[in-house]
């Protein structure tokens, strides 16, 4: 809102410093400390809160050290991960008319509700279940049906074709600019030629078959989101954890999404520019706000747990990012902690079953899944897997950033 009110003051009084707010860059400073101030200061208002409602975390009895210690500790944080990042979005943000920043509010809010009503079953209702997990699945598929819906027949869902250089009738070089387009283009890591269109998977079957390639690329948003929101939750199991490895993640986000909303920067790379979506710049910045002040309190020892109300939304709001700066096909090396957390607990589960079926008596490849836990039997402190799987995760980062010049 600020930002409509500091246009009106510039435009029609002139009020000096006002074109401040004309600057992405500002604002998304402007985004990530009042999202810091939010959730560390009025945070603990939130915990206090929980605490005095006796929102409490439940714990299975797992086997682990330090476990027992946790039973009692409010849970359902992820409201503070979700009001630090959407009060600071309303703010600065440019949001009326950019159908990027609006997709982004509707997946906090939907993911938001599913985990809200997961957690809400669990400690109210006293079913340890929660949510059944096909209402989950179902709550997620619905939302990758409306991102990859909105993305494919929203008019102002579009990239820029390169610039092509032409020969004039006098014989000069001139660079004609490229237009922007409707397309289900998306960008290959680690290939020359990268960029893939998900529509090639249907007009091979003949002339005219484009004009249904949203029967290709619509489940295969679904399918992303689901996923990357499943490993987010999965990722949640020990403090810091999930709110350290997504900041890394979501930061790491920050900078494609910065590159390929500049038309100097991803002409200069040669990647993707797609017009309007730099102003996800600003939600990005009050995101990592949100999960690094998160962390102030959800560091060992964690005096507030997340939640599923946090981490389903964590999830599907790093899914979203990805799918629309079309980086979507990074996500196995960017979140591969997430990656790793839920093949481990797929792995787990399909060898024990297999193992009992054939053998009569069921047996594992870790010593309990997900994979932070497997360590945890192994005798490591918390603190010290939290802190391994961050520099993990700041390598993957990093690997990710390479294959802007890497191909």
């Amino acid at each position: 809102m600020l930002y409509y009110l500091f246009e009106y003051l510039e435009k029609h009084y002139q009020l000096p410093g006002a074109g401040l707010f004309q600057f992405i860059t500002f604002r998304a400073a402007m985004a990530v400390m009042l999202s810091l101030l939010l959730a560390t200061v009025y945070g603990k208002r939130i915990i206090n809160y929980l605490r005095h409602k006796q929102i409490g975390e439940t714990v299975r009895d797992l086997g682990l050290e330090g476990q027992k210690q946790k039973a009692g500790t409010p849970t359902m944080g992820g409201l503070i991960i979700i009001m630090s990042t959407l009060i600071p979005v309303l703010l600065f943000a440019r949001f009326l008319d950019n159908i990027y920043v609006i997709l982004l509010i509707v997946t906090t809010v939907w993911m938001g509700i599913i985990g809200f009503v997961d957690d809400y079953i669990k400690i109210f209702k006293k079913d340890k279940e929660g949510l059944k997990g096909r209402f989950k699945v179902m709550g997620q598929v619905v939302l990758g049906l409306m991102v990859g819906a909105t993305l494919y027949f929203h008019p102002e869902v579009t990239m820029k074709e390169h610039s092509k250089t032409e020969i004039t009738q006098e014989y000069t070089v001139q660079q004609v600019p490229g237009k922007e387009i409707k397309s289900t283009m998306t960008t290959l890591p680690f290939i020359k030629n990268n960029e893939l269109d998900y529509a090639r998977f249907i007009t091979w079957m003949g002339d005219g078959m484009e004009k249904y390639a949203w029967l290709v690329f619509i489940p295969i948003i679904i399918i992303i989101v689901t996923a990357v929101s499943n490993g987010a939750n999965l990722t949640d199991g020990i403090d810091g954890l999930a709110a350290g490895t997504s900041a890394i993640i979501v930061f790491t986000l920050g900078i494609f999404t910065l590159v390929s909303g500049n038309i100097i920067f991803s002409d200069y790379l040669d990647i993707m520019f797609i017009p309007r979506v730099g102003e996800l710049v600003v939600f990005i910045a009050a995101f990592v706000g949100a999960l690094v002040g998160f962390l102030w309190y959800n560091a060992y020892p964690a005096t507030v747990f997340m939640g599923d109300t946090g981490s389903l939304t964590i999830g599907g709001i790093i899914a979203v990012i990805a799918i629309i700066i079309r980086k979507e096909l990074l996500i196995p090396v960017l979140c591969g902690i997430f990656f790793a957390e839920s093949i481990s607990v797929m792995l787990q589960v399909g060898y024990f079953k297999y193992t009992k079926k054939r053998f009569g008596e069921g047996k594992r490849i870790f010593l309990m899944a997900p994979l932070h836990h497997h360590y945890q039997k192994k005798g490591y402190h918390e603190s010290k897997i939290v802190t391994r799987f961050w520099v993990v995760g700041i390598l993957l980062a990093v690997i990710t950033i390479v294959t802007l010049k890497v191909r």
